[in-house]
């Protein structure tokens, strides 16, 4: 079980040089805050949009199959069981709902006072084919409003996932930290740490791979010992995991401590003491062509992507 191959998170992806890793990463935070911020308050097309959308991207940009298949696959697997489940399940409204207008019994009743209630009173309004009940077989039944629920868990949580993964596998956690710092230097001036939170970023992005690697290292020790967990049982197992949790976090707070200790002997104190130029930002042809389709971007989330439309 290689866990930095299955589940490539927050990995950066060196060979092949695709064209989203030419990108600037300023232009490509602005994208991932767009994809991340338009399907609030959007109806359920602009959210399969979206999806379709970072599909769209992965393809056209030539990344390895190997390095996305089996996350996507999971991911969408995931993604279609809650949407399924989320739909069956009662929607929380426990009303009793009755038709609008009167019956036709209640409509006879009252011919005796035709002068009092003119037959156009109750007029049935033309049928507009709405249904609030979508499915109802058996003991499953699919509501608007569960259906609804269904679609934006689903989507939102492909697109918080699968969008910020695209982005870290395609930018380099050093063009990460460059990027936010300069998006935020007009905060210097409201004394806000500029340089301390890039530099946090930047480390917490690092630390992913050493997470997934210590789990890793965790989990082969486990299978090399083949424990028999049938006759553990549950109170066993349970302390057995519980073991292996603990052990986990011990390793990580030692290889935090070791990345601090590395950082000191190098001389990182203070951002005033000890700066780094991480890398030089350009904009080019490729940059505006991508800021002009964001502009068109959220000219489409406007007009088609509202609930209302």
């Amino acid at each position: 079980m290689d866990l930095l191959k299955t589940l490539p998170i927050g990995l950066y992806l060196e060979e092949p040089v695709t064209w989203l890793h030419r990108l600037d990463p300023r232009v490509k935070l602005f994208w991932l805050f767009s994809i991340l911020v338009s399907p609030i308050l959007a109806n359920a097309s602009w959210r399969f949009f979206l999806v379709g959308l970072l599909m769209a991207l992965t393809i056209t940009a030539l990344i390895p199959l190997r390095v996305w298949r089996q996350q996507m696959g999971w991911l969408l697997f995931l993604c279609t069981m809650m949407l399924v489940l989320t739909a069956l399940l009662p929607d929380g409204l426990a009303i009793a709902y009755q038709a609008p207008v009167p019956s036709p019994t209640a409509i006879q009743s009252i011919e005796p006072f035709p002068d009092q209630f003119p037959p156009t009173a109750f007029a049935v309004p033309p049928a507009t084919g709405y249904q609030y009940v979508v499915l109802d077989a058996w003991r499953l039944t699919v509501t608007q409003r569960s259906l609804e629920l269904g679609i934006r868990l689903s989507t939102l949580l492909f697109t918080l996932i699968y969008g910020t993964n695209l982005f870290l596998l395609t930018t380099a956690s050093e063009e990460v930290t460059v990027a936010i710092e300069v998006l935020m230097r007009p905060l210097r001036s409201l004394n806000v740490p500029v340089t301390e939170i890039a530099l946090t970023v930047t480390l917490a992005l690092r630390f992913i791979p050493l997470v997934l690697e210590e789990t890793q290292n965790l989990i082969r020790s486990v299978q090399t010992r083949a424990i028999n967990w049938k006759k553990l049982g549950f109170r066993g197992s349970a302390q057995v995991w519980l073991a292996i949790t603990e052990r986990l976090l011990k390793n990580l707070l030692l290889r935090a401590e070791q990345t601090a200790a590395a950082m000191a002997v190098r001389g990182f104190t203070t951002p005033d003491t000890h700066r780094v130029k991480w890398s030089e930002l350009r904009l080019r042809t490729a940059d505006f062509l991508a800021l002009v389709a964001l502009v068109g971007f959220w000219y489409a989330r406007v007009v088609w992507g509202g609930e209302g439309v």
